[in-house]
């Protein structure tokens, strides 16, 4: 079953995540109608070279044209209109920069990933809990319903100032009609009625001023109340589960609904101040004692404007924070000399501010707060907010950087090289002033700490550093975090590993994966666990705790990526765990399970029974990268082969622990099936008959563990075939034996 269709049976609540991060910058229609094509090709990998991405664009446009063409014979309007909307987007868009389409498809297949883990891991650890309340919380429809009635109210109160403004001119009138007669009619009967109907409606003028500056006053107190408890609360939250996104745990949104909280909040309090604009041209036309509009209405004006000032610092945000295209799932470590791309937004969207705000970027602005070690960027720094490039029209922009090391502070401290301490924190300011009906307001914001390295060899770590200040506090800009960094529980830590596997590969951790891993970190399962022991070399070993958890991430991602998904991969479980697991199993019963002593090694283990009835156990040398590049895992737990004392070939593995036969579980994973190999009289291509490695080990009765590693031997599949349906195990050793010595 395809991803694409797994996604699909999801439930409602999985399937909003998927519907945030499908937009027109990767539409959706494209990802259902080209779903197995786009799963089969390498995005990861052409988000990094621009030649192949180009060749995917090219290819995609291909696929869109012939979709185009099939729906055009059954003439359905509609996604006729919509497929060649997207084609000019591809062209257009992607034509002059091919690898932001693959980094865009990339990211969006990891997510489904991602969340495909979450739906079939249902578990929730104490992060998740604490998080799961706020992502469609009580408050935020609070936040939302509140803010519609500020909107009205002050719409309504626009109504009411038309009404002062009608019934003042129609008192001028009145009143320079009067004026105006001669003094002989000013003193008729009729006149002085007038005047005291004049002098009433002063009375009502007065008694509507008050009411309408006492309007304004409620909108203006109501707007910032909302803003001091609810709506900052609703923004410190979406930043929290930003910094936990980062760190590989649940998608957050929100922001969306953030910005048209604010956006209102920012129309209401432009609409209160021309309301106070109004009562200031009347009250140029008209005053009297005891006017309320002179006493009131600065004060008002004041508390608007500072409103407003508050209201933008908020909005202008670090919507995606800075990130490698090369490395997607390890946000804010940067490497010196590879670019970067970070995204800001404004979350008050107003039309008058596009291409107005221009955004500067500087690094480590606040020098005395850091190290001796200082960076600089290379590339654009100022750059202006639009509102074309988003999807949602948000007015936002984005920053693609260079980061390099000044060379007059390069030989400082001895820090730079693969052994560079990586517990040191930078920061990505970005500055802006917005310019808007009279007012100034300057805004600055900041990307979360990122951490700084120049070899990929310090990744691991500096992942490391990442994980545990995002895991640890809320403070977005603390660069003196790991002069005393504090402690986590191990709950919360092995709960971040587990998003580590779901974020990267597409399957968390389960209880008893976890509980290994609270082991090899603990030695026993403390309640907390201090930061800086995840830097020590592991015990007996020359690599930390975060160098061999990458390295089996890497493994995984690249290798046996779908036995993985399948969860047939115990992965993490101790020499010792795994013998009293088998101890008691059917002979030929095996499992996997990642090396402890190889980096991004995966090796599996079996239990026999000797002719005495004492079990035994035999392992494998781990396979790595290397030699999984020359055979599928899968391919090679198919036709492994064990040579005894006695020189009689066989396969040991029988049944995947518990108990699934092996065929059962791996069968849809081999790249052929045995009965297709070829037969002899099948020529291999110019005159060469094809061959197939087969994985071999010898093992002597007398041992109870391997004297020798696996490897891998050569083998016609045509001879391999008639072997095992033709040759007794005698014969089938002799064939082995003349591979052997022809090779």
């Amino acid at each position: 079953m395809s991803q694409w269709s797994q996604v699909q049976q999801l439930e409602i609540k999985f399937l909003e995540q998927v519907d945030q991060f499908y937009d027109d910058n990767f539409p959706m229609e494209i990802r259902h109608l080209l779903a197995q094509w786009i799963e089969s090709q390498d995005w990861e990998a052409a988000a990094n070279n621009e030649a192949m991405a180009m060749i995917l664009l090219q290819n995609l446009i291909i696929q869109v044209d012939e979709q185009l063409d099939r729906v055009s014979q059954e003439k359905n309007l509609l996604l006729i209109h919509n497929l060649k909307r997207v084609r000019k987007l591809l062209q257009g868009k992607y034509h002059g920069n091919p690898m932001h389409i693959a980094v865009i498809i990339s990211n969006c297949l990891r997510e489904e990933r991602r969340i495909l883990a979450a739906a079939s891991m249902p578990v929730q650890g104490p992060l998740e809990k604490s998080l799961q309340n706020s992502v469609v919380s009580e408050r935020q429809r609070n936040v939302e319903h509140k803010v519609s009635a500020i909107k009205n109210s002050a719409q309504m109160t626009d109504q009411d100032v038309k009404y002062l403004e009608d019934l003042q001119e129609e008192f001028d009138f009145r009143y320079k009609t009067i004026q105006s007669l001669e003094q002989n009619d000013k003193n008729s009967a009729l006149i002085k009625q007038e005047m005291l109907a004049l002098q009433a409606m002063l009375n009502t003028l007065d008694y509507k001023r008050k009411e309408v500056l006492g309007k304004i006053g409620r909108v203006i107190h109501e707007i910032d109340m909302l803003m001091s408890n609810m709506l900052t609360e609703e923004l410190l939250d979406w930043k929290r589960r930003q910094q936990i996104a980062c760190i590989g745990g649940p998608l957050h949104g929100g922001l969306d609904q953030l910005q048209n909280c604010f956006t209102l909040l920012a129309e209401s309090l432009f609409q209160v101040r021309r309301q106070l604009e109004k009562l200031d041209e009347l009250l140029t036309r008209l005053t009297y004692d005891g006017d309320p509009i002179p006493v009131q209405r600065p004060q008002l004006l004041e508390k608007v404007n500072f409103l407003l000032y508050n209201l933008f610092r908020n909005s202008f945000v670090v919507e995606r924070q800075p990130c490698m295209p090369t490395h997607p799932q390890r946000p804010m470590v940067l490497k010196t000399l590879i670019q970067f791309t970070v995204k800001l937004r404004l979350l008050i969207k107003l039309p008058e501010l596009n291409y107005q705000i221009r955004v500067k970027a500087t690094i480590d602005k606040n020098v005395s707060t850091v190290s001796n070690r200082r960076f600089v960027l290379c590339g654009t720094h100022v750059k202006a907010m639009n509102m074309d490039e988003s999807a949602n029209g948000s007015l936002s922009v984005e920053f693609r950087h260079l980061v390099e090391i000044k060379d007059s502070l390069e030989t400082g401290g001895g820090r730079i090289g693969p052994h560079m301490v990586t517990e040191e924190l930078h920061s990505i300011s970005f500055e802006t002033q917005v310019c808007l009906y009279g007012l100034t307001i300057n805004l600055e914001t900041s990307s979360l700490p990122v951490v700084m390295i120049s070899n990929v060899s310090q990744l691991p770590n500096a992942w490391a550093s990442i994980i545990w200040y995002n895991l640890s506090t809320n403070d977005p800009q603390n660069l003196s975090f790991f002069n005393n960094p504090p402690a986590a529980t191990l709950s919360q830590l092995l709960e971040v590993l587990s998003w580590q596997f779901s974020s990267y590969v597409g399957r968390g951790l389960n209880s008893e994966q976890l509980n290994m891993l609270a082991e090899k970190l603990t030695g026993k399962c403390a309640e907390t666990y201090r930061f800086y022991l995840l830097w020590e070399h592991l015990p007996g070993k020359s690599f930390t705790f975060w160098v061999w958890l990458e390295a089996i991430l890497d493994l995984i991602k690249k290798h046996i990526l779908p036995l993985w998904i399948d969860g047939y991969i115990m992965g993490f479980v101790s020499k010792e765990k795994e013998r009293i697991l088998l101890k008691d199993k059917t002979p030929g019963t095996f499992l996997l399970r990642f090396s402890e002593s190889n980096l991004g090694g995966i090796t599996f283990t079996w239990v026999d029974q000797l002719e005495n009835g004492d079990v035994t156990f035999h392992s494998v040398e781990p396979y790595n990268k290397g030699r999984l590049s020359a055979l599928p895992f899968a391919d090679i737990l198919r036709d492994y082969k064990v040579i005894m004392a006695d020189n009689v070939p066989e396969n040991p593995l029988k049944y995947l622990y518990p108990d699934i036969p092996k065929d059962k579980a791996f069968g849809k994973h081999y790249s052929c099936q045995p009965n297709e190999v070829s037969k002899p009289s099948d020529g291999g291509g110019k005159g060469y008959v094809p061959s197939v490695f087969i994985p071999v080990s010898k093992i002597l009765n007398d041992s109870t563990e391997p004297h020798s590693p696996s490897d891998l031997l050569p083998m016609s599949p045509s001879v391999y075939a008639v072997l095992r349906e033709h040759l007794s195990p005698t014969a089938i050793e002799t064939a082995v034996s003349c591979e052997l010595s022809h090779s």
